[in-house]
């Protein structure tokens, strides 16, 4: 007897994926968010697994290379996704011990953080001004 090889043997999962649920894309905070900052929060998705939520690590450098912009042009996006709600700074950027720079550790507001504390949702109260 032959065994039939089709489609679908030795499938390991779906794959990762990033997530933008629609009670986020409805919100004014997103609606009014340039196509920039947009790419740079599904970047901080990407970086998101499940459980690190408020220990997101992802430098201004590795954004930049990220998303293909300068690396000057980066930090006015952080800046407008801080504005909006949609993340803030866990752990702020500090040099080392060994002069070795560290990186912010970002938080993403519509999820509750690694140590336990609520989601902010802060962005769904944001208005226009």
């Amino acid at each position: 007897m032959s065994r039939k090889k089709g489609y679908g043997n030795h499938k390991k999962g779906s794959g990762r994926h990033v997530q933008l649920p629609e009670w986020v894309q409805a919100s004014e905070a997103w609606s009014s968010l340039p196509p920039g900052p947009r790419a740079l929060y599904v970047e901080l998705k990407r970086c998101y697994n499940g459980s690190n939520n408020g220990e997101i690590y992802l430098s201004h450098r590795d954004a930049a290379k990220a998303i293909n912009v300068h690396k000057n042009t980066i930090g006015g996006y952080f800046v407008a996704l801080q504005e909006r709600g949609f993340i803030h700074i866990k752990d702020g950027y500090c040099l080392g011990p060994n002069g070795v720079g560290k990186a912010n550790k970002w938080a993403l507001d519509e999820l509750p953080t690694s140590d336990g504390l609520l989601a902010k949702k802060t962005f769904v109260k944001w208005r226009k001004k």
